[in-house]
């Protein structure tokens, strides 16, 4: 007789699930940052060729278009206001500043490093936004990787320390005089606030600074000294106003700080962004800080090109090869392919070019801009032919600088040449006009036609590694 019994072997303890820190939801930038643009766009239904209703649908939605076409522009145009100053236009409007940022990522917020944030991390500070911004989720990942490097540095010391161990090398190396053993390991901030925890208290007596020193090990293993007031801030942080203690103690709610907090940044537009939101789109108006008058197209152009100099040149010495008209050539060109164009001074460079926007990925290229003097005009006579020569030429040193840079952070350098036509007939017209001011008549100029003259030459340039670079 058999048993259907069996017996049940005693199950492996369930390993302890480790909790991962809960990290905060990402805002959806595709839906933010859907238009890249800040004008309307009203395309035709799909065709779809198995529907032939996509077809009436589409002639439908063509013919009531074009019997009430509607606008691509916003209600009311975005104001600014230029100062020679700081040479750029400002948005103080704060529906204009979200909207020159989500549609299009112009500008730069005048607190903050790129998107207008400080009003958030304001908000944040003061205990009452919960989301953290930008810059704030920048600062923690550098914070991150600072502490992961010593701790790496930690570790790779102390397997070197085991390592003579085990072969029987390793010295103590400690003096007469009460010397530090060689052997003390790297202490991280949480170590040196984790034993600060266990320290008394000093008496009133002891709370000045400098009265209550505490030794510790820095990274070479050398005695450093932290006085009372940083062990005190190590070990004690400062409370939050959205701590229930702290309401208790009769400080104002998170809603009455926000209501009380007022936004004090504004946008800064670079004379190229403002001129292609004026022209080429047409979506922004310039104004004079006093008195409060629009200026002319025609006028802005002019009054940008004088303050792309240094110090301020007269109309009458504008140049074909003005820096705002060779920066705004390039920063035209790449608008209208699609780029996202950045400023690029952090990486010594005149633009980045992102492909969808800074808030999706790193940049892809970084662009230098080098007049090009090919015309006859520029090489008519010796002198002008050297003092040509000497605008567009660069040294290998600084080719060699700018493409290292480019390399170490993985971006591919774009040399961008302009060639520069010849002085135009109408250039000094339109100075003529601006100086009159924004009432002034305008100059009858075409502004395109003159940009139309200028041709672009792209050559990308990479730095060329042994190792990765062979065949």
């Amino acid at each position: 007789m058999t048993s259907d019994r069996t017996t049940k072997k005693p199950s492996a303890p369930a390993e302890k699930q480790i909790d991962k820190p809960h990290r905060p939801s990402r805002p959806n930038y595709k839906q933010i940052h859907a238009h890249p643009l800040p004008i309307n766009i009203f395309p035709l239904p799909p065709l779809i060729p198995h529907n032939p209703f996509s077809i009436l649908q589409i002639a439908l939605t063509y013919l009531f278009q074009l019997v009430a076409p509607p606008s691509s522009h916003p209600e009311q145009l975005y104001r600014g206001f230029f100062t020679s100053e700081s040479r750029s236009v400002h948005i103080t409007d704060e529906k204009a500043i979200r909207a020159l940022w989500e549609q299009g990522f112009f500008g730069k917020g005048s607190l903050s490093r790129s998107e207008p944030s400080w009003l958030d991390r304001e908000k944040r500070r003061k205990g009452v936004r919960a989301s953290e911004t930008s810059e704030e989720v920048t600062n923690r990942r550098r914070e991150e990787r600072r502490e992961f490097k010593k701790e790496r540095a930690r570790k790779e010391r102390q397997a070197i320390e085991e390592k003579l161990i085990a072969e029987g090398k390793h010295i103590a190396n400690n003096s007469a005089d009460g010397g530090v053993n060689e052997s003390h390991r790297l202490m991280t901030y949480s170590e040196k606030r984790h034993e600060l925890n266990d320290l008394p208290s000093p008496s009133p007596s002891e709370s000045r600074p400098g009265s209550f020193p505490l030794v510790g090990t820095d990274s070479l293993g050398r005695v450093e000294e932290v006085h009372h007031t940083e062990a005190q801030a190590l070990k004690d942080p400062l409370p939050q106003h959205g701590n229930a203690v702290t309401v208790g103690l009769g400080l104002p709610k998170p809603t009455q700080v926000a209501d009380t907090i007022i936004n004090q940044e504004h946008l800064q537009l670079t004379p190229e962004e403002a001129f292609f939101l004026a022209y080429g789109l047409g979506v922004l108006q310039v104004s004079n800080q006093t008195p409060q008058t629009v200026i002319s197209t025609n006028c802005l152009l002019s009054l940008f090109r004088q303050n792309s100099y240094f110090p301020l040149q007269p109309v009458s010495e504008l140049r074909t090869d003005d820096p705002f008209l060779l920066s705004y050539v390039v920063y035209h060109h790449f608008r209208s392919l699609g780029w996202v164009v950045r400023p690029g001074i952090k990486f010594a460079v005149d633009y980045l070019l992102y492909n969808r926007g800074p808030a999706f990925s790193h940049a892809e290229f970084a662009v230098v801009i080098v007049p090009s003097y090919r015309h006859p005009y520029w090489l008519s006579t010796a002198t002008q032919a050297a003092a040509s020569k000497k605008r567009e030429s660069r040294s290998w040193w600084w080719l060699h600088c700018v493409n290292r840079v480019q390399s170490q952070v993985r971006k591919s350098l774009l040399l961008v040449y302009v060639e520069v036509p010849p002085p135009m007939e109408t250039e000094f017209s339109v100075g003529d006009h601006a100086l009159k001011g924004a009432g002034g008549a305008e100059a009858d100029i075409d502004i395109t036609g003159m940009l139309k003259q200028y041709r672009i030459r792209e050559l990308t340039i990479r730095r060329w590694i042994p190792n990765r670079s062979r065949d």
